[in-house]
């Protein structure tokens, strides 16, 4: 862990939130410690150094684990890191398979996705690799039951929700996922289209962060299409209702 990683560490644990993106580590780590029992099964989906994985294995440490990342040296890093911890694959997920090619952001790898999308960094310096894709369908074993799915895949979360239909009808897991403008509008993903997909066709709920942690109301989709269209709020919960 470097300096910069544990310096976000201590301010996380002081509950020091001098950003937002600070604050929703923070209570998604809570979120994760009241979620999970000790033998529940997660997947980590953009799982970059496993800042999040690291969490989930933490306060599930009998569960089966998954992760994905693309980027070839974060996957390297990863099968090191958790080997016999977790089962880490390679693969970009979306609602297709096949391969694709990706922008590698080298100065800012956590902006790395599948399309180019604005970025909140001066000069972005974008490698064009080519990885393979996958559907969470068609990598989860049929018969096993999933708990908890984290998703931060700069702007293609509804390409991987699709592609892991079956899965979450199945299970009806706890998702914490990324869903911001600036983002999936480059993939054409409209809130609408998400939140009905979510609702309707997978039966959960959709929360904010905050709410879910304090056990307050679901939002509308007219709730959600504005917190996206505002920018309030980019990290949200879906689930079939409040964990206590």
């Amino acid at each position: 862990m470097n300096l910069r990683d544990i310096i976000r560490e201590m301010l996380i644990f002081l509950h020091i939130d001098l950003t937002k993106n600070l604050k929703y580590d923070r209570i998604t780590k809570r979120i994760i410690k009241n979620s999970l029992k000790y033998n529940s099964n997660c997947i980590d989906i953009g799982c970059h150094k496993g800042q999040i994985l690291d969490v989930m294995i933490q306060y599930a440490p009998a569960g089966k684990h998954y992760a994905f990342e693309p980027i070839p040296y974060l996957f390297d890093e990863l099968q090191i890191k958790y080997k016999n911890k977790a089962v880490v694959y390679p693969f970009a997920l979306s609602d297709t398979s096949g391969k694709s090619s990706f922008q590698l952001v080298k100065n800012a790898p956590a902006y790395s996705g599948i399309k180019k999308r604005h970025y909140d960094i001066s000069n972005p310096d974008i490698e064009e690799i080519t990885v393979k894709l996958k559907t969470l369908d068609e990598i989860i074993p049929e018969n096993e039951i999933i708990d908890f799915i984290k998703i931060d895949v700069e702007g293609a979360e509804f390409c991987v929700l699709k592609g892991g239909k079956n899965l979450l009808k199945k299970n009806k897991p706890i998702i914490l996922f990324e869903f911001g403008k600036g983002a999936s509008d480059y993939y054409g993903t409209k809130p609408s289209d998400l939140f009905s997909y979510l609702t309707e066709q997978i039966g959960l709920k959709i929360f904010t962060l905050d709410a879910y942690l304090k056990s307050k109301r679901n939002i509308s989709q007219s709730e959600f299409e504005h917190l996206y269209i505002s920018g309030k709020e980019y990290y949200f919960i879906a689930a079939s209702d409040i964990k206590e």
